[in-house]
């Protein structure tokens, strides 16, 4: 089993590869594959010598540079290990050494930008000793485990160095975006030895007339005292979705902790609670107030979640049923749960964030569950697995990773950015 180069022309090149006969149906696949990684690793070395130079002196950033010699050197590629001739450069008085391919070929420490890619979304998914796997088993490729984890972090610093400057566009919307809502959620990760910290997560997510949701984009960021990172980043995403979309309705969407509606007040037009934590908060008072037996708990709960989404001041009069529930029980004070409940509903009622039956009329989403499976998928998923600790820079290397894969379109931009603009950071 071999492959070559057998013709070039000014257009193109052609690669002969010859694939013996095998046995079975899967042993003949795995000999094809193998070919194929051949045929792959030729035709990377072929197209290589176009971002090569003729050995003469070049200029880089204003220094001259001469030739040091034409030297090997091994590059990871998507078919294998392709090692390539390449000329040096070096200034006269000696110092670091330059490669122009490396440069022009937008190489990712010894990665082609396509196998750099793969290696950057398969880590966004799970561990190095897993993608070593994947790579292996699916793939045909073995890999250093520093390897990937090498070629991810440059990735990831390429990502966060060039947030702030770097537009992402929304997609080409086929109607009308009528509202965008803004939420904000938040989870808990381990970090260092033995600690727990709250890892932030936003989510705009673009809505019709009809409240069927169109595009969602993701934003997060590793634990931090203050969450001004978080904020910064998140206020770029909101400017670029009110550029985009200035007619929209923008509807805030948390829980009731009083920082996000802090937030949310200077970036949003309506500040809405999260439906189903308040129902949380329903049925544990409801629990607590009713018989031992629990007889029409489940009735009693359902109706009063209907009228909070359709009755108009429904919530002071929940308010005001949880007081004569609770009192029934004879005892000297509420329930603790009841005694909660009331406490937390009047607090949104205070901040008018329980308009339900208005914004229902309006066919405006109550619900935070698009950022609160963000928490879920963007950090559960991949940094709480069983005996995960991370360090700062670990974890927000993976993080703004899976945020430019799980937000559709975005890590197709930013690759055409690198394609575009090299790598100004991993380089």
């Amino acid at each position: 089993m071999s492959a070559r180069t057998v013709s070039r022309t000014e257009t193109g090149f052609t690669i002969q590869v010859q694939v013996p006969y095998s046995g079975s149906m899967l042993e003949a696949e795995d000999v094809i594959q193998r070919a194929l990684n051949q045929a792959g690793v030729v035709a990377t070395a072929e197209a290589f010598g176009r971002f090569d130079t003729d050995g003469k002196s070049i200029t880089v950033d204003g220094r001259k540079l001469t030739r040091k010699g034409r030297l090997p050197k091994d590059y990871q590629t998507p078919y294998g290990v392709a090692t390539v001739r390449r000329h040096v450069y070096q200034p006269s008085r000696g110092g670091k050494t330059f490669c122009l391919l490396d440069r022009d070929a937008r190489i990712v420490v010894s990665s082609t930008p396509r196998f750099a890619k793969k290696l950057a979304h398969k880590y966004a998914e799970f561990g190095s000793a897993r993608v070593i796997a994947d790579l292996a088993e699916n793939h045909g490729r073995q890999v250093a485990r520093s390897f990937v984890r090498n070629v991810a972090d440059a990735v990831a610093a390429v990502a966060l160095a060039r947030e702030a400057d770097w537009e992402y566009q929304l997609p080409a919307f086929d109607e009308p975006v009528a509202t965008v809502t803004v939420g904000l959620g938040g989870t808990c990760m381990l970090m260092g030895k033995e600690t727990r910290r709250e890892a932030m997560v936003g989510t705009l997510g673009f809505y019709n007339k009809q409240g069927e949701r169109l595009h969602t984009v993701y934003t997060a960021a590793t634990p931090e005292y203050g969450k001004l990172t978080f904020q910064q980043r998140f206020d770029r995403e909101i400017d670029r979705a009110k550029a985009a979309c200035p007619r929209a309705r923008y509807v805030g969407l948390a829980d009731g902790a009083k920082e996000n509606w802090t937030y949310l007040e200077l970036v949003t037009d309506v500040k809405v609670v999260d439906f189903y934590h308040v129902t949380q908060y329903v049925w544990a008072a409801a629990e607590a107030s009713f018989a031992s037996d629990g007889s029409g708990l489940r009735p009693w709960v359902d109706a009063w979640c209907h009228r909070l989404k359709h009755e108009p001041g429904a919530a002071g009069a929940l308010i005001e049923e949880l007081q004569t529930r609770g009192a029934a029980l004879g005892k000297r004070r509420l329930p603790e749960a009841v005694e909660k409940a009331q406490t937390y509903l009047r607090n949104q009622v205070k901040g008018g964030r329980l308009n339900y039956a208005e914004l229902v009329e309006q066919e405006l989403p109550i619900g935070s569950g698009v950022t609160e499976a963000a928490c879920k998928v963007l950090v559960k998923q991949r940094r709480c697995g069983s005996g995960m600790r991370w360090k700062e820079a670990g974890a927000a290397a993976v993080l703004s990773v899976r945020c430019l894969t799980y937000t559709a379109g975005r890590g197709s931009q930013f690759w055409q950015r690198i394609d575009g603009d090299g790598l100004p950071v991993a380089a």
